[in-house]
């Protein structure tokens, strides 16, 4: 079989918060249908410093640490992305201190951007890599249906295009699309909150109609039958999957896991996420089928290579820590509007030239070693700041957003302002010397301990309201 591309790597990433179904139910009882079950299992939800952009970082960071050099390009899938007129992709390759000349492109409008973005990195005609991400934070209607199904999170994939790469994880045989304006939800710009059309319409008319003609071309593509597809990726609901399956003449295949007990449909980023799940179980030379829906279908055939599965959506599952309180969710989220006393009131003015100048060291998190003495700095300075060294314009880059650290001292703050209180910061060592005063996160009152082992991600800073302007840095939280 040809191939369009390889595969050659990939990243997951789910919040470590879960809100259980049964909470929600159970904070909206009085809207309930008397004896109504309690909803399993739970979904990913953001804390307050998360969005999409920083999933995808973290996903991609799990990506291209699998990955031998550095992409030519980074495209960002997204329908929730923070900035509509800024250059998310560019925002998230420099977190990531990627060179300059990496190409970089958003991709949003329709939950068929990442399956989209997959085979279009494959058909790169200068045969150069593509680290594509996919990442949705969608919110919900409290009350609402998607409030029990919406979960966040994102999946990166390294392609290596037009090319069979040895030890590759799969090989894209075959990519298929149809463009058709079946409107099954929308969300217009401004809008806070998607609108769904009645489920059995979506089915019937929509994927019942438009998808088994696409996996048919899909199939043919690629020179295979229905009975030689060995895994589905469907990123649909059980049973509609199921029919869907049925009605390609795909009974044979095995349903991928759609990730709904303990996460929840991420948008987006599902099918590239329900991907890397499957292929954690696929055997080498074993047919996949993976489909993307929205405003038309994605239909794309994979043959799994050789490569070893590295378990990141099982990791990513794993780290999780279970999220009591619904209004503190919705006050994340921005669904409700909390006092947090005068101190919240502080105007949180954005500094874009400091930004720029500072960019690698504020978003790249990059620091200095000194080449005489050793010594690790942050920030950089023209100087070495040990006394015994002191010399000048010795100092090479180290990124320190890759380097483990412990916990010096902290402080749990309940005077200061956080959304998620207590305030919680403190000195940070990290290996092979150097320290910083910095904030923890995904951590509550009573988790850190001095000498616990750190690691750093990128998160929200603070929002400057006042001019509608994200500002994002690094946190330590537990390894």
């Amino acid at each position: 079989m040809s191939t369009l591309g390889s595969l050659i790597a990939c990243g997951a990433y789910v919040p470590r918060l879960r809100l259980p179904r049964a909470a929600i139910q159970d904070a909206l009882k009085w809207l309930s249908r008397p004896n109504e079950r309690a909803a399993p299992g739970a979904r990913a939800v953001c804390n307050w410093d998360e969005d999409s952009l920083t999933l995808a970082v973290e996903a991609a960071r799990g990506c291209l640490a699998r990955a031998k050099s550095p992409p030519a390009a980074v495209v960002l899938a997204s329908t929730t992305l923070p900035f509509l007129d800024r250059s998310n992709a560019t925002l998230l390759a420099a977190a990531l201190d990627l060179p300059r000349a990496t190409e970089t492109l958003d991709v949003t409008g329709t939950l068929r951007s990442g399956t989209g973005a997959l085979a279009q990195a494959a058909r790169r005609a200068d045969q150069r890599a593509t680290l594509v991400v996919a990442a949705d934070t969608r919110a919900a209607r409290p009350g609402s249906e998607q409030e029990m199904t919406f979960g966040a999170g994102a999946a990166a994939w390294l392609v290596a295009p037009g090319t069979t790469v040895p030890g590759a994880l799969a090989q894209l045989r075959a990519a298929v699309h149809v463009a058709a304006d079946f409107v099954d939800h929308y969300r217009m710009s401004g809008a806070p909150f998607d609108y769904a059309f009645e489920e059995r319409w979506v089915r019937d008319e929509g994927i019942g109609k438009l998808a088994p003609a696409a996996i048919a071309q899909a199939l043919e593509a690629a020179g295979l039958k229905a009975g030689d597809v060995r895994h589905l990726v469907l990123p649909l609901a059980r049973g509609t999957a199921q029919r869907l399956a049925k009605a390609a003449g795909l009974e044979g295949a095995k349903l991928a896991d759609d990730l709904a007990a303990d996460c929840g449909d991420t948008g987006c980023a599902h099918p590239l996420l329900m991907l890397a799940a499957a292929l954690e179980s696929a055997a080498a030379g074993e047919p996949v089928l993976v489909l993307g829906f929205g405003q038309g279908v994605d239909a794309l055939v994979l043959e799994r290579g050789a490569g070893a599965a590295t378990g990141p959506v099982r990791a990513a599952l794993a780290r999780r820590h279970e999220e009591p309180s619904y209004t503190r969710y919705l006050s994340h989220r921005g669904l409700l509007e909390v006092d947090f006393g005068m101190r919240a009131e502080r105007d949180q003015r954005s500094a874009p030239s400091v930004m720029w100048r500072k960019e690698r060291q504020v978003t790249g998190f990059v620091g200095a070693r000194c080449r005489d003495c050793g010594t690790v700095q942050y920030p950089r300075s023209r100087v070495c700041v040990n006394p015994d060294c002191r010399r000048t314009d010795t100092q090479e880059d180290l990124r320190l957003a890759d380097l483990p650290g412990r916990v010096k001292s902290f402080t749990e703050d309940w005077q200061a302002y956080a959304a998620r209180p207590p305030f919680i910061y403190g000195n940070v060592e990290f290996e092979g010397g150097g320290n910083l005063l910095m904030e923890f996160t995904d951590a509550d009152s009573g988790d850190v301990r001095v000498g616990m082992p750190v690691r750093f991600v990128f998160r929200v800073k603070d929002i400057d309201r006042a001019r509608a302007f994200r500002r994002y840095f690094w946190k330590a939280t537990g390894a």
